[in-house]
Order: structure tokens, then C-alpha cells, then sequence
């Protein structure tokens, strides 16, 4: 059985908020498949994430992660570059709850907010982070690894979170 253990308090202050969030995978020929997230959530203990994706648009990694398991998100802030890597190789997938699906709303705001002091528009942003909301997908995993993945002489150092 896997011990899962939740982030510490600074990785999860970090995670709550609006980041730029891409998730990937990788099929069972070893292709990878990545996608852009449309609003993410860890648990308050820190020992589970949620991240919503576009499932219809990106039907491929889905089926890859239901076949597999296997999910990488990296969670970055556009104004620092600062990123954060977690991997799971046992994660889920579901239709996601009335709460989870009203989770990009508030979020895309953020990433706007996040966005807008770098001189993106709001409309520029809605475009690129445009999902029909039907096709949401809840991805849940629990943090097995943490990376530091922020550009540096630190990148892929393993964060003991």
C-alpha cells in the first residue's frame, strides 16, 4: 500500500491561488500528452490535488491517466516563473462535483488579475483558457513527489513537502 502524505504549509500557500497549471502524461507507448488546466485545488491537509481539465479537448491524455496513472502538474506563477512540479502515479479521474465544477470561474478571474499586470488582456486570457464546461474532468491525485521546477541552478530538486 502507498503512503501518501500531504504538502507542507508554504507548498500549499503557493498552490492557493491562481497559477498557470499544465498537466501531463505520457500513453502506454511512452508518447507524452500534455494540457492546460482550467482551475486546480488541494485539500486543506495537503494530501490530495484536484485539477480540472478540457476533457473532451484532451481526451487522449484523459484516457492515458484512466489506463495508466501516471500525472505530472506543474503549477507556475507567470510573474516569478516560479514553478512547482507534482507527480502521482496513481491518480483518478471523475465527473467533477457541483463544487469542482464551479472552480474555474473564480479561478480564470485570478489568472486574469495574475495576468494583467504583465500586460495581457482579459480577453486574450478568457481565449486561452476557453473550456465548455460540460466536458470538465476532475484529475485527482495525491502528492507522491514534489519538484522545485522554477528556472535555476534548483530546477528538479526534489522539495520534501
Amino acid at each position: 500500500m502507498r503512503q501518501v502524505r500531504g504538502l507542507d504549509e508554504t507548498v500549499r500557500h503557493f498552490l492557493d491561488r491562481s497559477l498557470s497549471v499544465n498537466v501531463a502524461t505520457s500513453d502506454r507507448d511512452g508518447r507524452p500528452l500534455v494540457a492546460r488546466a482550467v482551475a486546480a485545488r488541494v485539500s486543506p491537509g495537503g494530501e490530495r490535488l484536484t485539477v480540472l481539465i478540457d476533457g473532451r479537448a484532451n481526451a487522449a491524455l484523459v484516457a492515458a491517466v484512466a489506463e495508466t496513472g501516471r500525472l505530472a502538474v506543474v503549477f507556475t506563477e507567470p510573474s516569478t516563473h516560479r514553478s512547482i512540479q507534482i507527480k502521482d502515479d496513481a491518480a483518478t479521474m471523475a465527473a467533477p462535483t457541483v463544487e469542482e465544477a464551479a472552480l474555474p470561474g473564480p479561478y480564470i478571474d485570478g489568472f486574469i488579475a495574475e495576468l494583467a499586470g504583465m500586460g495581457f488582456t482579459e480577453a486574450f486570457v478568457r481565449a486561452v483558457m476557453e473550456f465548455d464546461p460540460s466536458d470538465l474532468v476532475a484529475l485527482h491525485l495525491a502528492p507522491a513527489a514534489v519538484f522545485d521546477q522554477t528556472p535555476g541552478p534548483k530546477a528538479g530538486e526534489r522539495i520534501l513537502a
